[in-house]
């Protein structure tokens, strides 16, 4: 019997409206990276690409925009060992809602930063589908919890929260305004305030 285990909700899709070449070509100049929509596996490795590259270009910060409402956790954690391996500090600036796996991302930078409207949704990414056998679908799910695990702990050890409540708030779904974010240690200053 083969069994196929879906994650809830639609799949994640890549964004339609392709940013301009020359627009990219502007940002890459100013050693900014912009990744919005949900991340996937061709969104992180763009951003990991650019990322490299700049890295590769000088030791300046280089600031990585994030409006990722929602994203896959291995696309995540190939971003996340990118940021990693950089000698470059990131500078993550949330500009919008950023969830899901994408939190793991922000927590990975070496700055954190968010604009006064932006919003963090603590929320446990999507599983990706598997089709196999029960045993491969039992495998699959114990990997995912091991990541989602992960996920945690990198986010605790970013903001001094403790594992336990990471992992609460990242079950329940909480909403963090900037405010909260900083409060919560998820970010460390927020632009746009007066």
């Amino acid at each position: 019997m083969r069994l196929r285990f879906e994650p809830p909700g639609p799949p994640l899709e890549e964004p339609t409206d392709a940013m301009p070449p020359w627009l990219q070509e502007r940002l890459f100049d100013q050693r900014m990276v912009v990744l919005t929509g949900p991340l996937t596996g061709p969104s992180a490795t763009r951003a990991a690409a650019a990322l490299m590259t700049l890295d590769a270009l000088g030791p300046e910060p280089v600031r990585l925009q994030l409006a990722t409402p929602d994203g896959d956790l291995a696309a995540a954690y190939g971003l996340i060992d990118v940021l990693d391996s950089m000698g470059a500090p990131v500078h993550a600036v949330v500009t919008a809602l950023t969830g899901g796996a994408a939190v793991g991302v922000l927590a990975a930078s070496a700055r954190r930063l968010a604009y006064r409207h932006a919003r963090i949704r603590l929320s446990e990414p999507r599983a990706a589908a598997v089709n196999g056998t029960a045993d491969e679908v039992a495998a699959a799910a114990g990997q995912y919890l091991r990541e989602l695990e992960e996920l945690a702990l990198r986010i605790a050890a970013a903001t001094g929260q403790p594992r336990s409540r990471i992992e609460d708030d990242l079950s329940a779904g909480r909403v963090l305004t900037a405010e909260e974010a900083l409060d919560y240690g998820l970010v460390d200053e927020i632009i746009g305030t007066k």
